[in-house]
């Protein structure tokens, strides 16, 4: 017997129902204005010429008071417009692009840690189980020194993969923009955990031999979040700095930090995170706003680290053998769910629509007043962005943040390139899936993107940008001669 054909009459109508509550209520001073402009126009037009002559001359005009509303309207725009905060503009920013020969495809990967962990067969399995599900593909890259067997992680070697990544991430965005070394008044670099002496930044300063009195800046041990941090650090800069440009700089250098020892829970890093930079310029001069990219609309910033498992959740730490390596704790995904909560509770009344801060609300009060089970409304944060960029920190990290936000497989689809392609680039990776979401030609004039990271210690932090003008496909970047065959299907287990 065949199946009754479902009816979708009922979430057809509630669809409409929803709709028009989102527009009534998103536009309600339109509606209101409006029918009051209306009557005032047509009470107008019914009088006469004599009348409204006679109602001009029954007003009286003082020259003091004249004089002192003047002084007072100028006085009040020129407090407002003094007050109001600088716009800060994305000009641009260019990704690096590692060399085909510092791939590491699935085959290779597993053969090193065979010869590498030849007396521990487990850990092996162990990490392949997690390649097999992590989403990555087989274009990831790590730097020349683990392609070593064993690894030869020196400080040398460490300091020739940040020059490679930071200095070809700089070269391409100066010739991209046509900045030039003295043009850049603000320099921040973000490396969590390769922290040199002289630092990443000094070294930036040395190479493009940057002015004597350039504000830079060194961000180290901020975890994968580091890159929003350094972005709102060089927006409250721009803020006091006038008519300046800001360089940030956003790496993770892997070579020293590549674990050699046995220990599951600090093997994970291995298996997700590859080699990656960006370089972004920031600017708040005038002249800068129709060139621009995007326009900072609002950065959030949330920091659980005053709970004991949130702030040992990412922990660098040495093993039984004393190999150090970075744990990640079985609570991970708990705690930045978490962190995200504290986070969206903070972003949502300064990007959602009056429609869905209403029904959070009247939520809210129902489960205070009448009934504590009354199921949380998740406010739609589709009604307020058209893009999202979720860190690749992991194929469970963007699952999760999917099913919280209750986001569409084209939502996530950057994320889940990004992370396929290049893996978990650390603090970069947002600007690789920016750059995915520029090359399929979906970025326009007024869309709206919210970037979503998460870091060490434990940080949840969120960007808002807004896009200043519609961006054509470009003819180079990290995508340019791989993303016609995205988007691929990733499978649940790639058998090994």
């Amino acid at each position: 017997m065949a199946e009754p054909v479902p009816n979708f009459s009922n979430s057809v109508k509630l669809k409409y129902v929803k709709l028009g509550y989102q527009y009534l209520v998103n536009n309600f001073l339109t509606f209101l204005i409006v029918p009051i402009m209306a009557a005032l126009i047509i009470q107008v037009l019914k009088l006469g010429p004599e009348e409204i002559l006679s109602i001009w001359n029954s007003l009286h005009f003082d020259l003091l008071q004249i004089l002192c509303s003047s002084f007072l309207i100028i006085f009040i725009a020129t407090v407002y417009f003094m007050s109001k905060p600088r716009s800060i503009y994305l000009v641009d920013y260019s990704c690096y692009k590692a060399p085909v020969t510092c791939r590491v495809p699935f085959s290779t990967f597993m053969e090193h840690s065979r010869l590498i962990l030849k007396d521990n067969p487990k850990s092996v399995e162990f990490q392949m189980r997690i390649l097999e599900r992590s989403g990555l593909g087989e274009e990831t890259c790590l730097p020349p020194a683990i392609h070593y067997i064993p690894p030869t992680p020196t400080m040398e070697t460490a300091r020739n993969e940040a020059e490679v990544v930071i200095f070809s991430a700089i070269d391409d965005l100066m010739q991209k923009t046509g900045l030039k070394p003295k043009d850049i008044d603000i320099l921040i670099v973000n490396c969590s955990l390769f922290s040199p002496t002289p630092s990443l930044s000094a070294m930036v300063v040395n190479k493009y031999k940057l002015r004597s009195n350039i504000k830079s800046y060194n961000l180290s041990g901020m975890g994968c979040s580091a890159g929003l941090i350094s972005i709102d650090l060089a927006r409250d800069l721009l803020q006091v700095v006038p008519n300046s440009c800001a360089l940030v700089v956003s790496t993770e250098i892997i070579t020293p930090n590549y674990y050699q020892g046995s220990e599951r829970a600090m093997l994970l890093p291995n298996c997700l995170f590859r080699m990656g930079g960006a370089a972004v310029l920031l600017s708040n001069k005038r002249k800068d706003s129709r060139r621009a990219k995007y326009r900072l609309m609002h950065v959030v910033r949330t920091h659980k680290g005053a709970d004991d498992k949130a702030f040992k959740c990412v922990f660098q730490q040495e093993d039984p053998q004393g190999k150090v390596g970075i744990n990640l704790s079985k609570d991970l995904m708990v705690i930045a769910g978490e962190a995200l909560k504290s986070n969206i509770t903070t972003i949502g009344p300064l990007v959602l629509p009056a429609s869905e801060q209403l029904l959070f609300l009247f939520t809210l009060i129902g489960r205070k007043i009448f009934n504590p089970k009354w199921k949380a409304y998740i406010p739609d944060f589709k009604q307020a962005f058209e893009h999202f960029c979720i860190h690749a920190g992991g194929r469970a990290v963007i699952d999760e943040l999917q099913k919280n936000l209750q986001l569409s497989a084209e939502h996530v689809e950057a994320s889940r390139m990004t992370l396929h392609k290049f893996g978990n680039t650390s603090s970069s990776s947002l600007w690789y899936e920016m750059s995915y979401i520029e090359a399929k030609g979906r970025m326009k004039k007024g869309d709206r993107i919210w970037q979503i990271a998460f870091g060490s210690g434990f940080k949840c932090n969120s960007a808002v940008w807004k896009c200043n003008r519609t961006i054509k496909t470009p003819t180079d970047g990290p995508w340019d001669d791989c993303i016609d065959r995205y988007p691929v299907f990733i499978p649940e287990i790639v058998k090994l």
